[in-house]
């Protein structure tokens, strides 16, 4: 019982430390992006026409930190993979282990691509969208608040969604997934991510659809991955047991 104890309050320990590390990188990410907030700032609203309005003297410190934020979550997430990595490390064989490893940049930059369909592509069409609606109708003025958490909840999702294949492909890697249960949990999967897509998207149809669509088919490029990716594993797994097999006399 001593033992088992002594393993548990090893392991509370190295979680502490590997989640205080990743804390500081947060921290110091998030000082540097503070430093740098209002050309970031800047560089956000340069195809904006007019300024964005604030209805207080607080509400533009809290769009600096939101963005400060956001940008400091981008930069911590290889980070927070790594130390994931060196905590979950001693439990892994050597090959699991360096498997895992190469995973890493994938994670940082399909997050950064999925932002960056979010803002580039997504943004622009819904925002131009619910702008023609009140075009002649209405006095259209955005707030900084307003306008930033706008395009914060339609772009930030996507980092996180753009893993999904990478996340499919490490697990089939691992043998916790498989391209069967893929395909057979495909109905209650594209169930899910509809509801997410109205879950994170403004209440309208267009936005739901172009949100819908790349959820889709990040799912099945995700089943294709993982057939590869099994595929591979069953051959490594059988090269493996013939290697083993004595030879007949």
């Amino acid at each position: 019982m001593d033992t088992k104890e002594m393993r548990l309050t090893d392991h509370l320990e190295e979680f502490r430390r590997r989640l205080i590390m990743t804390v500081l990188a947060f921290v110091t990410f998030l000082i540097a992006n503070c430093i740098f907030v209002q050309d970031i700032y800047n560089w956000l609203v340069k195809d904006l026409d007019g300024k964005l309005a604030i209805l207080g003297p607080s509400d533009i410190l809290w769009v600096y930190m939101m963005i400060a934020a956001v940008f400091s979550v981008a930069g911590t997430i290889p980070v927070a993979a790594y130390q994931t990595w060196r905590f979950v490390a001693p439990a892994l064989n050597r090959e699991e282990s360096k498997v895992t490893l190469r995973f890493i940049p994938g994670l940082f930059l399909l997050f950064i691509g999925g932002i960056s369909f979010g803002y580039f592509v997504l943004f622009p069409i819904v925002l131009g969208f619910l702008t023609n609606l009140s075009a002649g109708q209405f006095e259209t003025m955005f707030t900084a608040e307003k306008y930033f958490r706008f395009m914060i909840n339609l772009t930030l999702p996507f980092g996180f969604l753009f893993e999904m294949p990478l996340v499919v492909m490490f697990l089939t890697r691992l043998g916790i997934l498989n391209p069967i249960r893929l395909a057979k949990a495909r109905k209650l999967s594209y169930f899910s991510l509809i509801v997410v897509s109205i879950l994170i998207t403004p209440p309208d149809f267009l936005s739901d659809f172009l949100v819908m669509i790349p959820l889709l088919l990040l799912y099945e490029l995700s089943v294709s991955l993982s057939k590869i990716v099994y595929r591979k594993k069953l051959l490594l797994e059988a090269a493996l047991q013939n290697d083993g097999l004595p030879e007949s006399g």
